[in-house]
């Protein structure tokens, strides 16, 4: 099955983990993997955003711990949308904060006649407090990459 992710990834995080563990999941053994990684303009509105190849690697790294993997292309996305909607994707790895993205893909393939992606959604990673566990908030040490609590307001 051919699959595909996509986010900033700047701190690679339990959240991120679980996306990309139901991504390869998801493509199987012999299945094609294709994570996009926001680059650019479209990371303006964040903060502290690491350099592509940083995160790249962080990435890179985590994958190489699996035993089992598809093949796997990890390129910049210079857009929200990358090339999912004209590629021959089968599905589309999305968090709650990202389905809707996943949902826009379908709408504008279903425009210009591709079959529509399956989305296949994860549910938020939730740190100690309860709330979903971010970049920002690992950024702004409120919590740790598992979501424990560093600060207490």
């Amino acid at each position: 099955m051919k699959v595909c992710i996509g986010g900033t990834f700047n701190q690679l995080h339990k959240g991120h983990k679980l996306l990309i563990d139901k991504a390869i999941k998801t493509a199987g053994k012999k299945g094609y993997l294709f994570i996009g990684i926001t680059e650019g303009e479209i990371t303006f509105t964040k903060k502290n955003v690491k350099p592509f190849e940083e995160r790249k690697k962080a990435i890179k790294k985590y994958i190489e711990e699996k035993k089992t993997i598809p093949e796997i292309d990890i390129k910049p996305l210079v857009d929200k949308y990358g090339p999912s909607i004209n590629e021959d994707f089968n599905a589309i790895v999305a968090s709650p904060e990202t389905r809707i993205t996943a949902e826009e893909i379908n709408i504008k393939r279903k425009k210009i006649g591709k079959k529509l992606l399956e989305i296949v959604q994860i549910p938020f990673v939730l740190a100690d407090d309860g709330k979903p566990i971010s970049s920002s908030r690992i950024e702004e040490k409120e919590i740790n990459k598992n979501g424990k609590i560093l600060k207490i307001d």
